[in-house]
């Protein structure tokens, strides 16, 4: 690996950091204190914190795009180039299509955890989407599209980040979203 390609691994897995963690404490903070509400209302809050977590979920997304494609050809493969390319076309579409999928059931606020900062007064409608299927598709096959790039690549690097960002992201919502949404919601999460 150069010096460019730990460069590049290094911003990214730093900004992968930035986006779990400052949501993760922005949200829980939110949760114990309701500092945004309390200082800005519930919609100027919930704008505030969308924008700082917009910022961080995007500088996210384009700096893992700009690993895996500065580390293409990493991988060392035995098969045909368009077989990988073929096989991370599937998993990317298959990925990108159930977080559409996904967000469309959610909706916008709910893709951008507006819940944490004014919860909505009626009963949660029952699990529509992909969620009639799978306990979180968001952050479970919604992240395919990690993998595939990587491997359409043939980006080594790219394959570790997307393991990095897949299990950070998995952390994330075990620690910060679920716990809101079971007590929020007062629903027992599938094991």
């Amino acid at each position: 690996m150069n010096v460019w390609d730990a460069l590049a691994l290094g911003y990214h897995l730093t900004s992968r950091l930035a986006y779990v963690l400052w949501v993760g404490w922005a949200l829980r903070r939110e949760r114990r204190s309701g500092y945004y509400t309390r200082a800005y209302g519930a919609e100027e809050g919930f704008r505030r914190f969308r924008r700082v977590a917009t910022t961080l979920m995007n500088n996210d997304a384009v700096s893992f795009v700009a690993l895996c494609l500065l580390t293409r050809g990493t991988l060392p493969i035995a098969v045909h180039w368009w077989l990988l390319v073929a096989l991370g076309a599937i998993l990317s579409g298959v990925g990108i299509g159930v977080k559409l999928w996904a967000r469309a059931a959610a909706g916008a606020d709910g893709y951008y955890w507006r819940d944490f900062f004014s919860p909505p007064t009626a009963p949660p409608v029952p699990a529509a989407g992909p969620y009639r299927y799978l306990h979180n598709p968001m952050y479970t096959v919604g992240n395919l599209q990690l993998w595939g790039l990587a491997l359409g690549v043939a980006s080594i690097p790219g394959l570790g980040a997307a393991l990095f960002d897949h299990v950070a992201i998995l952390v994330f919502n075990y620690i910060v979203e679920q716990p809101h949404v079971n007590l929020h919601y007062r629903t027992a999460v599938r094991r």
